[in-house]
């Protein structure tokens, strides 16, 4: 099974995620993503054969007590999913992206973990400096997500930002500019 919450849309050739990325699809049973990231709706699926679909909607509690998405949900996945493959230059440009940003960051001397999709995680170590970290880019108008226990080890919270094929070399310039202040004043980077 694949949690491709991150891969799907991103990675692989196609934008088919982690295990197209791997040449895996034929080896992986089960798939299951998020339509938050990517696909730019709510909700989330399963890929898998019909015995696996079929025993999950009997036994797994929370899929019983879940309601379906919404049509405008579903029409925006449908969207997203032409996009994807219809538009690959788009993959390009998130990729042309995501690389300046990792690059400038390790130069910086970020610790971004072992991030390998254009969800870029910035380790601040103690809750305090990451809601800090955040309130900093909050004020100066960057929109990044604190990730704090019980979502990440005590002692290893993190920023995470995150990158789209049309941000503009001028909003990433200024975001960098405001990363490497913000990571000076706070001690995370040198």
């Amino acid at each position: 099974m694949v949690d491709d919450a991150h891969g799907i849309g991103v990675l692989g050739k196609t934008g088919r995620g982690t295990a197209e990325h791997f040449g895996l699809e034929q080896e992986v049973d089960i798939i299951m993503g998020t339509y938050s990231k990517s696909m730019a709706s709510i909700g989330g699926f399963v890929a898998a054969n019909e015995s696996i679909i079929h025993y999950m909607k009997h036994t797994s509690r929370p899929l019983m007590f879940s309601a379906s998405p919404p049509p405008a949900s579903v029409a925006s996945v449908i969207a997203a999913l032409d996009i994807i493959d219809q538009e690959p230059e788009r993959r390009e440009r998130l990729w042309a992206n995501t690389n300046k940003m990792m690059k400038a960051f390790k130069q910086m001397g970020y610790d971004t973990g072992v991030a390998q999709t254009p969800i870029i995680p910035l380790l601040m170590g103690e809750m305090e400096r990451a809601f800090t970290m955040w309130k900093i880019l909050n004020e100066e108008g960057v929109f990044v997500n604190p990730v704090v226990p019980p979502a990440t080890t005590p002692g290893r919270c993190l920023i995470r930002t995150s990158y789209m094929a049309t941000h503009t070399e001028e909003m990433l310039d200024r975001v960098l500019v405001i990363l490497e202040k913000a990571g000076k004043k706070l001690g995370v980077i040198s």
